[in-house]
């Protein structure tokens, strides 16, 4: 009998190692298509044979658009951590650094950000799995704000123009400029003054 049991739940174990291997898969293999075509552009046949699986073998672990952006920007958001902004040191020099920060960070995920970014405004579904990146930029905000001049109201100019600053568009804008990230953020600290 022992036997038994250990072989059941050896084929058990191997089964869910399986499902979680498939799940992976179509996770890794969504997250690849949403950064290069987006996710309004990503079908779910693509999604199988990028992964190497049937399109049911998708449906069966994300039944609807939203349960597989919710996984894709989870898997998305682990690999690819926010910067630290918590260890930033004190007055401009603070604000700069957050800033640097965030400019590298938009230098590395860019393609994705883009896409992703892009589709928003069509994809409600999209919304909610995307909460931690405007969270973050929340956070950052408020923080960037202290560290410029913690007596500035949130109406003031230096925070619309930090509102501005933290915006990927402007990244992007200030990308096409030719300039460096730490140049960019050289030139909103001085905006700033």
């Amino acid at each position: 009998m022992f036997n038994k049991m250990s072989k059941r739940h050896y084929r058990m174990a191997k089964r869910a190692e399986s499902r979680d291997d498939t799940h992976a898969r179509i996770v890794d293999a969504a997250i690849l298509l949403h950064e290069e075509v987006g996710p309004k552009a990503t079908t779910i046949s693509a999604i199988a044979e990028r992964a190497g699986v049937q399109r049911l073998t998708v449906y069966r672990h994300f039944p609807d658009d939203p349960s597989i952006f919710a996984a894709c920007s989870s898997g998305w958001y682990a690999r690819n951590p926010f910067p630290d902004i918590d260890s930033l040191g004190s007055g401009m020099q603070g604000c700069r650094e957050g800033l640097a920060a965030l400019y590298r960070y938009y230098r590395g995920t860019e393609r994705m950000l883009a896409s992703v970014l892009r589709d928003l405004p069509d994809m409600p579904a999209l919304r909610g799995p995307n909460r931690p990146f405007v969270d973050f930029l929340h956070r950052l905000h408020r923080k960037l704000l202290e560290r410029a001049n913690p007596s500035l109201s949130r109406e003031s100019f230096a925070s619309l123009t930090l509102g501005h600053a933290i915006r990927f568009t402007t990244w992007q804008s200030l990308q096409e400029a030719g300039l460096s990230d730490e140049a960019k953020a050289d030139l909103v600290v001085e905006w700033l003054k």
